[in-house]
């Protein structure tokens, strides 16, 4: 169905992270008013809490009738909210809130224009995408859209200065990661679904779901999210040359592999760390773990994206 013919939801909801916005009054203004000017219903507004970040708002907007259910506010949020409508058939509309929008960069929506969101969301078309699932250290599993990580890419996050975060974005992510570059590995061991188990030193193991992280950088450009599969990425630098050789892959349109830079593809990964390692959950760390056992569940989540033009 083409963005012209997709009428609007007759009732839609907003699952809203309050601590996200400076003036939320004004946010939901600016929703209200886009809504009259293209004749569109208003949305029923759900407010996040610490106690339950996007989850229950979800299933409570579900269980109200919405026939739209978007959430706005960090990739914890969007997150929340998934975990909330799985199993519901209904759309999620991704509207620009975070830091991140890790989801909707993969899926190039639109990521400070809040009006081309909103429409993308009440007149887009249904895109179904995989979800991941994690159990950390045994515990009840956990999903994810974007990845899960350990090492690396979770002391980024678990040391990011979150006043520089709101002020510079993305950016604040990179002088984290650059004070963590040069700290210990530790061992590894990952076992893709029935392939022989990899044992390495590394720096940072990766889960992805998609490829694209924040900044634009496209780390698995192979990666789908509709493909049924999660890719995994071992990284295991031994050297200043070995960092400057991944930097050069992960930046080149050519990638010509690298040694110190394992990749596999599966439905199941189990990873174990020899000791207690930073862990991060799309974008949000989570403190340490020494086990992830993910696996993932094919278009399970129903996202609203750009409709293709006819061809």
């Amino acid at each position: 169905m083409d963005a012209a013919s997709r009428p609007a939801p007759g009732s839609w909801a907003v699952v809203v992270n309050p601590s996200k916005f400076d003036d939320l009054a004004r946010v939901r203004d600016d929703v209200a008013r886009l809504c009259d000017v293209h004749d569109w219903p208003r949305p029923t507004w759900y407010e996040t809490t610490v106690e339950d970040p996007g989850e229950g708002q979800a299933r409570e907007a579900v269980d109200a009738g919405a026939e739209l259910v978007c959430p706005l506010g960090g990739d914890g949020t969007v997150r929340a909210v998934a975990s909330g409508l799985l199993g519901s058939e209904l759309p999620m509309g991704l509207l620009p809130g975070g830091t991140g929008n890790l989801l909707a960069r993969n899926l190039s929506l639109p990521l400070d224009d809040l009006d081309a969101a909103l429409t993308v969301a009440m007149t887009g078309a249904d895109l179904a995408v995989d979800v991941g699932e994690v159990a950390w250290d045994g515990a009840e599993p956990a999903v994810f859209l974007v990845a899960a990580g350990m090492g690396l890419d979770a002391e980024m996050m678990a040391g990011v200065d979150a006043r520089l975060k709101k002020r510079v974005g993305w950016l604040a992510y990179a002088l984290s990661g650059a004070s963590a570059l040069f700290r210990l590995g530790f061992g590894v061991r990952v076992a893709a679904d029935r392939r022989r188990a990899v044992s390495q030193h590394a720096r940072t193991v990766m889960v992805a779901n998609c490829g694209e992280l924040a900044g634009g950088l496209s780390l698995i450009p192979d990666a789908r999210v509709d493909d049924g599969l999660l890719d995994t990425i071992l990284a295991t630098p031994r050297s200043i040359a070995a960092w400057f050789a991944i930097a050069l892959h992960v930046l080149s349109v050519h990638r010509r592999g690298h040694p110190a830079l394992v990749h596999l593809t599966s439905e199941r990964v189990d990873i174990v760390t020899k000791e207690p390692v930073e862990a991060q959950l799309d974008g949000d760390a989570i403190g340490r773990r020494t086990r992830m056992t993910c696996s993932v569940r094919p278009a399970a989540l129903t996202v609203r994206v750009v409709a293709r033009e006819p061809e």
